[in-house]
């Protein structure tokens, strides 16, 4: 219950529907969403962990989301990815590959019926097939617990998709250049890929930041 609050109070401070600085009192929260404050306060702190609520002696109050917050999330990102990447192209063999196609597929058909909520999941899925393959269980942690945020951004950028199948076939040309461990092209197109979702992300809350620049002037 905690994790299921945590996810729709995520989003909403991602899409700046929550105002930089609001105490989110847990009273009120558990009221609004018809919880106990037990869920609540898990909430509160896993968004804590997450950098998106400032914890202070009076309560938790929100941090925001910032460019700062999309520049530090997908340079880590890329970094992680990089060599999660890596390190399951050279030890994944030819029949290794079934859980990422079959996200793949699950891609695909979410894009044929242009639910972008479907194919978010499906995509991070999908990447989180590399970090369990790569064999390296301290990045395969740091993926789990940044995956929540990273699915609450790529809700934001799926959204700016009118067609999501080009995204799709991105995703299959990353698997097959995994496949044929083409090292140097598969970080390559994983560095523009990446680049093109925080594009992506910067343009879907540019308006947001903006109205609170001319706010706080």
């Amino acid at each position: 219950m905690g994790e299921r609050l945590a996810d729709q109070l995520r989003r909403n401070i991602i899409r700046g529907e929550l105002a930089v600085g609001s105490h989110l009192v847990e009273d009120t929260l558990a009221e609004t969403y018809d919880v106990s404050r037990g869920p609540v306060r898990d909430a509160l702190k896993i968004l804590s962990s997450e950098g998106l609520l400032d914890d202070r002696r009076r309560g938790f109050f929100v941090r925001g989301f910032s460019r700062t917050d999309v520049e530090e999330l997908y340079s880590l990102r890329t970094s992680m990815e990089k060599l999660a990447m890596k390190l399951a192209a050279e030890r994944t063999g030819a029949g290794g590959w079934s859980a990422s196609e079959a996200e793949l597929d699950a891609m695909y058909a979410a894009a044929a019926k242009r639910d972008w909520h479907t194919f978010a999941e499906h995509d991070l899925a999908f990447h989180g097939t590399f970090y369990r393959l790569s064999g390296h269980s301290r990045l395969q942690s740091m993926w789990e617990q940044y995956r929540p945020t990273f699915g609450a951004m790529l809700d934001v950028t799926n959204e700016q998709d009118v067609d999501l199948r080009p995204s799709a076939d991105d995703h299959a040309v990353l698997l097959d250049l995994a496949k044929g461990t083409k090292l140097p092209e598969l970080t390559a197109r994983l560095e523009e890929h990446l680049a093109g979702s925080q594009h992506r992300m910067t343009t879907a809350l540019e308006p947001f930041w903006l109205q609170l620049e001319a706010a706080s002037t």
